[in-house]
Formats: C-alpha cells, structure tokens, sequence
C-alpha cells in the first residue's frame, strides 16, 4: 500500500518537475497523515526508545523498559562488548584466545560508541581503518555452491580468497605478519543538480598493499564495510517474517521499479535455511549469528557457532594454524558470554526523535514521501508478540527500512555475489538515529564504505532501484532538498 501511493505521487512529482519555466515548484505533498506529525513518531523505537539527552552516547543506553535483570545483564554485555582480548595463552584465561590474525581487539573498537564507522581517513602506513574491513569476495562469474559456502570462509558461509580467507585481517599475533593493508583513494565524480548546483562525489578506489602471501587469486573482489550503527536491532528482530515477506516484490508485479527481495540464509544453530535481516546483505538471521561471526572474522574468536579456532585462517596459512588452538576452552567465546553480549546488542536503545512537528521537517517529510524513498525506507512496522521478549513485543517502531535486498546500481556495487545476495544488492539500512551520526560518532560519512560524505550525497549515489527517487531528488528546488536533509536528521 505505501509503496503504490509512493509511486503514484512520485509520478505527480516528476510531471510536476517538468513543466517549463518552473524554478521554485512545491513538491507534490501526499494526502493523508505524511504531512503531519503522527500519533507516537517521536517514539521511533516504541516503549523501549530512550529519552536521555542526544549526546556522544545516545546510542549506548539500553531499552528504556527493560527489567531490572535485563538492565544488569546489559552492562554484563556492554563489559564483554568493550573487553580487550589477548592472545592464548594469558593469565587471564577468559579474555584470550584473540587471532591469531585479526581486525580488532575489542567489539567496541569497531562499533565505536555504538555508532557507525568511517573508511580510513588518511594513507597506510598512517591511517585508521579499524572501524572499516574488508571482505574478499568470490568472481561473481563463478558464485559458489552452497556447499562451497559451507566449506568457505567463516563468515556468513562466503568463499573468499583461498590463502587469504573471506576478510583481510590487518593484525596479527606477536611471530605473524598481518594478511595486508587496506590502501584508499579517490576520484571525482561530479553530479548536476537541476538548480545549477554542482556536487562532487567521491569515488573510491581501493588497493591492498604489503600481501603477506603474495598477489590474491584473479577474480577475487574487495568489499570494504564500515561498521553499521547498533541502536534497535532486538526491534528489528521481532519484525514479523511475513511482515517483510509481504513487502517483498522480486519480480516487479506492480511494475513500479521497485522489486525488494528477501534474502534467505543458512541458520548455524538450526542448520535451516531462514529469513536474514542483519549485515549490509542481510547475511545473518539473528543478533546471535552476528555477533559470533563477528567475533570469529574481526577477532579470531571461537565460538559454539563458529568454532574454527583460527577464525579465518586458511589452511594455507600453515603458521596461522599452528598458532591457534591455545585457549582455556573449546569456544573462546562461551555460550554464555555470546548470550550476554547478544543481549547486550539486541537492547541498544533508539534515541526519541527530536523536532518531529517541525514546520520545516514535516515538508521534508512530505517531499520523502512524495519522491518515493518510503519504497524501500519504509516507515514503521508493529513488532510481533512475545513473551519472552516484552520490552521488544508488540510495539510501533519506525525504523525507516524494509529489511529487504534492493539493487542499487553498478557504481554500489561491490562485484560479487555473497549467500543470496548478489554484488548490486544491499539490504535496506535503518535510517533511525541517522541524524545523530555526528554528534555519537563524530564524522557524517554514510553508505556502506563511507563514501557518502553527507546525507546529499548518500542520497545521490542511489542507482538501480533507487535511481528514479535520486533523480527526482535531483530535480528538486534548492529548499525542497534542504527540507528533505532536515527531515533525515530529524531521525
């Protein structure tokens, strides 16, 4: 329903975009409750949204209704979250296990804050890319098999390069030399505005330098990923299948250029193939999943799900796989260290919204919806019911995505296919707390790789499916655009 009304009006807004001599138009504003504030907005994350103040750390304080054994095992998480790790053997048997080849030594040292992560800001050897990784990704003219996929790289069953696994790894342990270095460049991509205005994209240009192991085998691709905000995902979870299923269109039935797909992949607990809503290709069915694969490829962590104790070492990389193995237990990370530090994810709190009646942001709200980006962003769902999870049931949320795999054009695209995904799609991101990526995080890049340097021109570099809300984003009035920005940063 809301994608239908969406294309109808961005229709109404391209027609009216068009008529000659036309320079400062109103945008098309959709009938209904779009132009307004509407009843609970403000609560983007429902009962559980926090309303503490909007500082560096909106985005570290939990669901504002969880219990009182909930709220203790959240700071049990966050300390697990934030805990440095050692190489085995250590002193203290709990904290090591770290590698032997890794990204990071903490989880926090990626997720910053719990915010979003940025590409390198300058050139090796002197940049800081841990907030950013690279995966390596099949030729995408030879996508594996599933059983491939099993056999592949530790995370999210992708067959990446087969000396250097599924994920560059820039650390290593005291006697190893890290796999490589993540070197960044740019090159201008100048974009007209139907004002006059000019934006200058940049596009980056990626290279590995200093291989451990010589060159990479031909047709590997690198897929460099910042790290995504963490605030609502137990909400995210307890979207209904169906609810997402239902806004799914693969083939394009209602012929209006958007055809979401749903991304299905393997659940390693279960071993059944399921719905995946988590990573920047839904690789992942739930927080749990996440969080273990991010500690087997970022920091060589065991787990019950992932128990490779090499994390992504090859079997070529014979000194890798000596070295590994020296931990207190089986899992380096035990179940019930991966259940403190899921819950700790699943309950990092959405911040309440700020200026949601806004003069100025309900037009912006009235142009988002009225140039189709509601398509894909879509705007609320209501959580499913369950018992064991009260401060995420049954609530109205308004994450602004539809967990769906979209194509986004060749210039997002990363070249290779990943479990369902192929190398033009992404999942739609949430944009709730978007607008206070500076102030958690510090900078104001966007996009999987960071290459957006604002919210324009996140909003510019949309292709494939996206391609008729940029252009009609193009062809807005200079203050029409100006709304739209102030209703994303409301969010």
């Amino acid at each position: 329903m809301v994608r239908r009304a969406a294309t109808a009006m961005l229709a109404l807004a391209m027609a009216s975009s068009a008529a000659a001599g036309e320079r400062e138009r109103a945008v098309v504003v959709p009938t209904g409750d779009f132009g307004r504030a509407e009843p609970y907005e403000a609560m983007a994350g429902g009962a559980a949204t926090s309303r503490k103040k909007a500082d560096a750390d909106a985005f570290s304080h939990p669901s504002a209704n969880l219990s009182l054994e909930g709220e203790l095992e959240f700071k049990v998480g966050n300390a697990l979250f934030r805990r440095l790790w050692v190489g085995a053997p250590a002193s203290t048997g709990s904290a090591d296990g770290l590698g032997p080849l890794y990204n990071a030594r903490s989880c926090q040292r990626c997720h910053l804050k719990d915010g979003r992560g940025h590409p390198p800001r300058g050139n090796w050897p002197d940049d800081d890319a841990v907030s950013m990784v690279l995966r390596l990704m099949t030729d995408p003219t030879h996508p594996p098999t599933n059983e491939a996929r099993a056999q592949g790289a530790v995370r999210h069953q992708t067959l990446g390069d087969p000396v250097y696994g599924g994920q560059l790894q820039d650390f290593a342990a005291p006697g190893l030399e890290p796999e490589g270095r993540l070197h960044l460049a740019h090159a201008p991509r100048p974009v007209a505005l139907a004002d006059g205005e000019v934006v200058t994209l940049q596009q980056p240009l990626y290279r590995v330098d200093a291989l451990a192991h010589g060159p990479m085998a031909p047709g590997v691709t690198l897929s460099p990923r910042v790290a995504p905000p963490m605030i609502g995902l137990g909400l995210l979870e307890m979207i209904a299948e169906a609810d997402i299923v239902a806004g799914a269109d693969p083939d394009d039935r209602d012929g209006d250029g958007i055809s979401g797909r749903v991304s299905r992949v393997v659940d390693r607990a279960s071993g059944q193939v399921v719905l995946g809503r988590f990573g920047w290709k839904a690789e992942s069915p739930s927080i749990r999943q996440q969080s273990a694969a991010a500690f087997a490829s970022d920091l060589g962590l065991s787990t019950t799900l992932f128990p490779a104790a090499a994390g992504d070492c090859t079997p070529a990389q014979e000194a890798c796989i000596d070295a590994a193995g020296a931990g207190e237990s089986p899992a380096e990370v035990d179940d019930e260290s991966l259940r403190l530090v899921s819950h700790y994810a699943r309950n990092l709190a959405v911040p309440v919204r700020r200026m949601v009646a806004d003069a100025r942001v309900l037009r912006g709200k009235a142009v988002f919806y009225g140039i189709g980006c509601v398509a894909c962003h879509r705007p609320k769902f209501v959580t499913a019911v369950d018992s064991e999870r009260p401060e995420h049931s049954h609530q109205l949320v308004w994450p602004y995505t539809d967990l769906l795999l979209h194509d986004m054009g060749e210039a997002l695209a990363d070249g290779a296919s990943a479990v369902g995904a192929a190398g033009r799609e992404w999942r739609t991101p949430p944009l709730w707390g978007i607008g206070l990526t500076a102030t958690v995080s510090g900078h104001t890049r966007f996009l999987h790789d960071g290459r957006a340097r604002d919210l324009l021109e996140a909003v510019l570099w949309h292709g494939g499916e996206g391609a008729s809300a940029r252009e009609a984003f193009r062809a807005l009035s200079s203050a029409e655009r100006r709304d739209l920005l102030a209703f994303l940063e409301s969010l």
